[in-house]
């Protein structure tokens, strides 16, 4: 899938994707394979793979 980044909330470690499809989608910065969570900006143009978490999808 591909979004953008909407929202980061570094002091926590987590942010939000505002994918294509109109989901928006949560991450934490544990998920991320390659990528730096400091390195990322709000607007950021990212491409992921959204899985079910525990607390529901894209979570």
């Amino acid at each position: 899938m591909k979004g953008k980044i909407k929202k980061l909330i570094r002091e926590r470690g987590f942010g939000f994707i505002s994918a294509e499809d109109g989901r928006e989608i949560f991450f934490h910065r544990s998920a991320l394979e390659g990528t730096d969570f400091d390195a990322l900006e709000e607007g950021n143009s990212v491409e992921f793979n959204a899985e079910r978490g525990p607390k529901g999808p894209g979570r």
